[in-house]
């Protein structure tokens, strides 16, 4: 069975795999990805598509991301595979002593404690100056039009804006230092006291105006110039730790991507400080098994223990690359992994990290006529991120930083100008040296469980990529206990929990992730693509 031909989708779905010729632009809102395709129709390349796509974003869906995002891509250009690490540090002054000087214990996840610097301006700037046919001015047009302009609001993300406005109302309640910042939150996200309903029209020209000064400075202004200032002088009156020198101090990182062979495969994601590993673990873990149907509990079960055993790992041994004391190749060594699968068993065990030294939004992925692609991945964090909006601006910030660990063992330990442990992961598929494509599972630490069981639905299953997406979902959440869609068969249920598993069935289906894959085929040139029915996403082909 082919992997490029495969037309199998067993469960009911509201939407078809889509197919294309001469490129394909797939992510979670529509208006985005039609903005996509628009700049491949205009001449742009697929890097062209993805930083337009990812700017939209920022407005077409500001529940997930903003500017003030972290960004991380898999590119394939000309034959050949790149990485970008587009996620910030923390700002140099932060520490644990100055986290419990503030008078924290935990790092909170909203205010300025937890901000990063973003990293997706400056990823966009690099994107487009290395890879792109068309300008940066170009490619962030359709965003500034949208941000001017605005745009209808579809249903999911109405629900989930309002939802985030009751939580931060609740916080304000609470804390007074939150309830100081969260005025320029509401300016700019809930104009008229309350979040726009499905249908109704948003703008921001705050929003808008930023994009156009990243546009003509080239993102410049961001970092070293009257943006940062902004920025800085925000922070600093609100007793935050980011700095002008932190901004100043920023660039994006190329970096190598790694990978693993799994049942013939080759599965691509970026190395750490991201958790791409923990798919490439559990992959490789699995490989040595064979699978014949997925709603089988010798499925789930293996798949649920296998990433127990990659998250242990990732939460002892993972963080910054220059504080990872095991070198990353050890943790998907072939001996390793070996070790790793041999603690397998029928029954569901607690999660436990093993030893090498022995022996986590929004996705989107782009294509071109000339077989170019991008998978690309962009992220605020929890929801709008840490609730701060620079005023006049419309950058809503990240809260990344609540990812560190207060453990001084970790290799995730607060620090300053630390990259923490960043949970956003593009992935990337290619088989005997030809590029298959991009494929990515939003949300939380939910991402690597989504990309190995999408994976697996087309390597192993036959699934086309929608099939794959639209399949019934679990999510391991800690010690024995497991999350199900509330469409897993109800006797695979009662296995699982004969197993050991303890089950719990959330209605929630964006809990699970929401995902996007495009696939080209090499024999024909063209591609088929698929976007989670569990959001507002669309594929549009060309």
């Amino acid at each position: 069975m082919s992997i490029y031909t495969n037309q199998f989708n067993p469960y009911a779905r509201s939407r078809k795999p889509v197919y294309a010729k001469n490129g394909m632009v797939a992510t979670s809102t529509t208006a985005a990805a039609q903005a996509g395709l628009a700049i491949l129709k205009q001449g742009g390349n697929a890097i062209d598509a993805a930083v337009a796509t990812a700017a939209c974003q920022t407005v077409t869906e500001p529940t997930s991301n903003g500017i003030g995002a972290d960004a991380f891509a898999i590119i394939h250009f000309q034959g050949k595979l790149y990485g970008l690490n587009g996620s910030g540090p923390s700002p140099k002054s932060l520490s644990l002593d100055a986290l419990l000087a503030q008078g924290n214990h935990t790092i909170p996840n909203l205010g300025w404690d937890p901000v990063d610097v973003p990293g997706a301006p400056a990823t966009w700037a690099a994107l487009v100056n290395r890879f792109g046919k068309l300008s940066l001015a170009e490619d962030l047009a359709p965003a500034i039009d949208y941000a001017q302009q605005g745009y209808a609001v579809p249903q999911v993300l109405a629900h989930y804006w309002r939802r985030a406005y009751e939580i931060y109302q609740k916080h304000a309640a609470a804390s007074p230092s939150f309830a100081r910042l969260l005025p320029e939150w509401e300016h700019v996200f809930a104009p008229n006291g309350r979040t726009p309903a499905a249908g109704e029209c948003w703008s921001s020209p705050d929003h808008a105006n930023t994009l156009k000064e990243i546009v003509e400075t080239n993102a410049e202004s961001f970092y070293r110039g009257h943006l940062a200032e902004k920025i800085a002088a925000t922070s600093q009156k609100a007793g935050g730790f980011l700095s002008l020198e932190d901004l100043a101090a920023y660039q994006p990182e190329w970096v190598d991507p790694i990978s693993i062979n799994y049942h013939g495969y080759d599965v691509f994601e970026l190395p750490p400080n991201g958790q791409g590993i923990v798919a490439l673990e559990a992959l490789g873990i699995l490989d040595a098994f064979q699978f014949a149907t997925h709603d089988s509990v010798d499925t789930i079960h293996k798949q649920i223990e296998a990433i127990k055993l990659a998250f242990s790992d990732l939460f002892k041994f993972v963080g910054d690359p220059k504080s990872m004391t095991l070198p990353v190749d050890r943790l998907i060594s072939q001996s390793y992994l070996t070790k790793r699968r041999q603690s397998i068993t029928d029954t569901a065990a607690l999660p436990e990290a093993g030893n090498p030294d022995s022996g986590g939004t929004v996705y989107l992925c782009t294509a071109d006529s000339e077989g170019n692609m991008v998978s690309y991945i962009q992220s605020n964090y929890m929801g709008f991120g840490s609730g701060v909006v620079i005023p006049g601006t419309g950058i809503a910030m990240n809260d990344r930083g609540c990812n560190f660990s207060l453990d001084p063992q970790s290799a995730d330990f607060i620090g300053g100008y630390k990259r923490p442990l960043n949970t956003i992961i593009p992935g990337f598929l290619a088989k005997d040296d030809q590029a298959i494509g991009p494929f990515g599972v939003m949300g939380g630490f939910m991402q690597p469980q989504g990309h190995v069981q999408a994976l697996m639905n087309c390597i192993d299953f036959g699934m086309d990529p929608q099939g794959a997406l639209d399949t019934p979902r679990w999510q391991w959440t800690g010690d024995k206990n497991v999350q199900l869609e509330r469409t897993f068969p109800d006797a695979l249920i009662q296995h699982l929990i004969a197993a050991g598993h303890h089950i719990t069935i959330n209605p929630e289906a964006n809990s699970f992730g929401r995902g996007q894959i495009i696939w080209r085929n090499p024999q024909t040139g063209t591609y088929v693509g698929g976007s989670d029915s569990r959001t507002d996403g669309a594929v549009a082909a060309w």
